[in-house]
């Protein structure tokens, strides 16, 4: 399957119309939320390119790019944990993705052996400062 995306049109045609026409940063990268499809829970927050967004919808597994190391990268390679993409959703405006995942391996998402990347709650009541929540 070649992916091809629609040209980027008018608002109105963004907003509503049928064409899938993303819209890329100037570094060509678009954010993507992960939640996991059972529960909606934030599972991680990471960027595609045209490459990986591409790959994404070729092969139903989220592939994604990473900013760090300046590499594509398929998730679960490594860990095991791969994503399967359930749904794949895009904002008003088409400058984010949302993905609806069955999470493989362990289930877990973040790279510390949490499952989710969002373990951190912001705690203002004393200062700011970061509590952990355990899975």
């Amino acid at each position: 399957m070649t992916v091809t995306f629609a040209p980027r049109g008018a608002k109105h045609e963004l907003e509503e119309g049928a064409g899938f026409a993303p819209k890329f940063d100037a570094d060509g990268l678009i954010v993507c939320i992960a939640t996991l499809a059972s529960s909606g829970e934030i599972l991680m927050v990471a960027y595609m390119n045209r490459e990986s967004l591409s790959l994404t919808l070729e092969t139903g597994v989220a592939h994604y790019w990473s900013r760090s190391r300046q590499s594509l990268w398929r998730k679960g390679d490594t860990s095991g944990q791969v994503q399967k993409v359930v749904e794949m959703r895009t904002d008003c405006d088409q400058d984010a993705i949302l993905l609806k995942v069955e999470a493989g391996g362990d289930g877990k998402a973040c790279h510390t052996g949490r499952r989710s990347c969002f373990y951190r709650r912001v705690d203002a009541a004393d200062g700011l400062r970061l509590v952990i929540d355990e899975d």
